[in-house]
């Protein structure tokens, strides 16, 4: 009878000392997107930074994880069909936050045979059935806005909170003013983060106006390879725009971790 009051004895202190076993509550921030937001490595070995790869420069550390899973090179619909998407969402949880940016390459061919990447344009349930020549294999192939709409549903039910932002522009001019994109990528994705009800940050349009202000000369200097690209000065202020707007965001649970 003692041993078994004993046994008993060991066996709640055991369970107690588990329940009370220190683990690490500090949330993350889980970035998704192409290679405006992380080039490469992410560590500028090419001279072409992402702002994803700069953003732990905007915020405390030590009280948030940042985890860069953008991949250079994709769209929405391959960071999903790849099985990118899988591996962030397996590890989100509740108190996380999503920051996603796509657009830059959903507009490629949807069957070529250097890629197959993209997508349906717009933000509907459209959908068209094609043979993806990489894979080899009959894919049926959604609009932007429903693979972006795949992402939030699903970090939702995680309990996780989620930020989207309209894709970066190009180095592309009208006349004094950088040529922006009115009526596609950056206008679905607001048009997704509303009907998801999810935050969202006019990234094209923050960076387009700083672009406008700085003029072309300047502007030139951010990109010193191609049009899309940015170095780091370049890397290093449109994290910084979008910094800003994270914290003035009304709802962002992580808005004390910023430090501008």
């Amino acid at each position: 009878m003692d041993l078994l009051r004993v046994n008993s004895f060991a066996s709640v202190l055991l369970f107690l000392l588990l329940a009370m076993k220190p683990t690490d509550q500090k949330p993350a921030l889980y970035i998704i997107g192409d290679s405006t937001v992380k080039n490469g490595k992410g560590d500028g070995s090419n001279g072409q930074w992402g702002w994803g790869s700069l953003l732990p420069t905007c915020v405390d550390t030590a009280k948030l994880t940042i985890k860069n899973y953008a991949l250079g090179g994709t769209s929405t619909r391959t960071f999903l069909t790849k099985g990118l998407w899988a591996k962030v969402l397996a590890q989100l949880k509740n108190g996380d936050c999503l920051l996603m940016q796509f657009g830059h390459n959903d507009g490629s061919p949807l069957d070529d045979t250097a890629r197959a990447r993209g997508t349906l344009k717009g933000i509907g349930d459209e959908e068209r059935e094609i043979f993806n020549p990489i894979t080899k294999q009959q894919e049926r192939v959604y609009t932007y806005g429903w693979y972006l709409s795949t992402f939030i549903r699903e970090a939702k039910a995680r309990g996780v909170q989620v930020i989207v932002c309209s894709p970066i522009p190009r180095n592309k001019w009208e006349g004094n003013k950088i040529a922006r994109d009115t009526d596609g990528y950056p206008k679905w994705a607001k048009e997704v983060a509303a009907r998801e009800q999810v935050a969202f940050i006019p990234l094209h349009d923050l960076v387009a106006d700083y672009y406008d202000q700085i003029g072309r000369e300047q502007v030139n200097n951010f990109f010193p390879d191609d049009h899309t690209h940015t170095d780091l000065k370049g890397a290093q202020k449109n994290v910084e725009l979008l910094a800003k707007a994270m914290k003035k965001l009304p709802q962002l649970r992580l808005k004390k971790v910023i430090k501008l």
